[in-house]
């Protein structure tokens, strides 16, 4: 088996990241990998060439995406162990881009995510973004069952 240094772990916040973070624990302590927890928020919309409008709403936004960074790093203080080296990412953008940008940024070495059991016709009308991640990605992935 390969060596793994950097063990990169998208999540959403969902019941399921703790089993997502146990996996990512049990081999950080084995290989001496450093976990990095990554949440991808939604692209600002100016970016996506909306405008945001009166003040109010940019700091209401603000305020969103700083209440939503502060649950990345109490869920990775919680489900990591204080031996493991990591850190919590959040960066807006688009889900499968940002995740695949951020992995070859940070040189990782396994990929962990959640898969959602759908029926075959919600799979046949929706891309999962698991399912994007292994076509597009060029890095291993495990991907780990989420029960609804």
């Amino acid at each position: 088996m390969t060596e793994l240094k950097n063990i990169l772990v998208a999540v959403d916040f969902n019941d399921a990241v703790g089993e997502l973070l146990g996996y990512a624990e049990g081999l950080a302590e084995k290989f001496g990998a450093k976990v990095w927890v990554l949440y991808v928020a939604e692209p600002d919309p100016e970016f996506v060439g909306y405008t945001t409008g009166p003040q109010y709403i940019r700091d209401f936004k603000a305020e969103d995406l700083r209440e939503e960074h502060r649950t990345l790093q109490n869920i990775c203080k919680t489900f990591l162990g204080d031996e493991i080296e990591k850190e919590a990412l959040m960066i807006q953008g688009s889900t499968v881009e940002t995740v695949l940008e951020e992995a070859n940024k940070l040189k990782t070495d396994l990929l962990i995510v959640g898969t959602h059991k759908h029926s075959f016709l919600h799979n046949l009308l929706n891309e999962s973004v698991s399912l994007e991640l292994l076509k597009k990605g060029n890095i291993p992935i495990l991907a780990i069952p989420i029960e609804e």
